[in-house]
């Protein structure tokens, strides 16, 4: 697949200055380890299994493969899409909210990715690994500006969890109707959506976005996950049918794999104004006449089961997903992207210690070895080759850590 599109101005380099932590951060971050902490720990008090702190419930765990485009300008060739290649993925569809709902009380809606066998100058702490993560909902910007203001959003979320469904029914019916009277005025509210006003849509149709900046090279960037191929098309607000189905999106998902391949562009739109892009608000949605998305690479995930036991035990349960698993080049930037860091290796910490199930980044060789033999097969079975093969990239200790 080759880049066939034109970066329409020119992006605005990163300097260190440009972001501007606030003073009380350090204790802003205390606060949110504190209350996703204590989510975590009155989920497993009722369950008697540890989840995570925020998208708690997933609704399919996928293997894949990412390519990158051909040809792609400097600009654009940085970091994991500096150069023309295929890449292993894992993939995990959730729910935002840190408690196991029925999927009537609808929620926004989260993919996070993890890239296998990726070479590169790390982060510190990070040196041993080779996965870069992303981690995506489905709005292109975050439901609070800075990690101070997302701190008093959650402690009010975290009253109502563990609450009895039919209050949250109730909540998610009013927030529902609420949510279609703002959107039919053009607008839209992040609190009201993740209260319960997600339209109760098929998840698989959805675009997925970083909502937060991060490097891209010597640029900033957000990235967007963008449903190409008919079948995820033709779900784009599609209703699904949820009342008496607890678990209607997973359901649909794996119904979906069961019988259809699926195709994704990942597009990246780089920063070219300051003032209209800022870095530390994580609200502001960056104008796409500004600077639209480009795609630059193609994801890609063959027909399987989206739910089967080694996929869970390996992905959901054994794998944590974080902005700060990456390449030095795509360091996350700003207020909401520092605070992920600290606060989802708590989250981890929690799930292993609880769960006595160790987390870690794929390393060993054996579950490379097994994706490997199934995968190109299942891909081109799938996706019959319009292109010449991209270069493989050789990947080193690849597996469950």
């Amino acid at each position: 697949m080759t880049y066939d599109a034109a970066v329409s101005s020119d992006p605005i380099r990163f300097a260190p200055g440009m972001e501007r932590p606030e003073p009380n951060e350090a204790q802003t971050i205390d606060g949110l380890i504190e209350t996703l902490t204590g989510i975590a720990k009155t989920t497993f008090e009722h369950s008697g299994h540890a989840t995570r702190g925020v998208h708690a419930k997933s609704h399919g765990v996928l293997t894949g493969e990412l390519q990158v485009l051909d040809g792609l300008p400097p600009t654009l060739a940085q970091g994991l899409f500096a150069h023309h290649a295929r890449y292993p993925v894992m993939m995990r569809l959730s729910t935002i909210p840190g408690d196991i709902l029925d999927d009537w009380v609808s929620t926004p809606r989260g993919l996070a990715i993890k890239v296998l066998g990726v070479d590169g100058p790390r982060l510190a702490g990070s040196e041993q690994d080779n996965t870069q993560d992303f981690v995506l909902a489905n709005a292109p910007a975050f439901s609070a500006p800075n990690a101070q203001k997302f701190l008093g959003s959650l402690q009010m979320v975290a009253k109502t969890t563990d609450r009895l469904d039919a209050v949250k029914h109730a909540v998610s019916a009013v927030a529902s109707v609420t949510e279609q009277v703002l959107e039919a005025f053009g607008t839209k509210s992040p609190t009201v959506v993740t209260l319960g006003g997600q339209p109760r849509t098929h998840i698989l149709g959805e675009t997925f976005y970083s909502q937060a900046p991060m490097l891209y090279g010597p640029y900033i960037a957000k990235l967007a996950v963008v449903p190409v191929s008919p079948q995820l098309v033709a779900l784009s607000g599609a209703a699904l049918d949820m009342p008496g189905h607890p678990d209607a999106l997973r359901d649909a998902v794996v119904d979906y794999f069961r019988h259809h391949a699926a195709e994704w562009e990942i597009r990246i739109q780089l920063c070219t104004d300051l003032d209209t892009m800022p870095i530390e608000d994580a609200s502001v949605v960056w104008s796409e006449e500004q600077s639209p998305y480009i795609t630059v690479a193609r994801l890609t995930a063959p027909m399987q089961d989206a739910w089967e036991k080694p996929k869970i035990e390996a992905i959901d349960e054994g794998m944590s997903f974080s902005p700060w698993h990456c390449l030095a080049a795509h360091r996350p930037l700003g207020s909401i992207m520092r605070a992920r860091n600290s606060t989802y290796q708590s989250s981890a910490r929690f799930r292993a210690t609880r769960n006595g199930c160790p987390i870690g980044e794929p390393r060993h060789a054996s579950l490379r070895q097994q994706q490997e033999e199934t995968l190109d097969t299942a891909l081109a079975e799938s996706f019959p080759a319009s292109d010449p093969p991209a270069t493989s990239v050789p990947h080193k200790n690849v597996g469950i850590g």
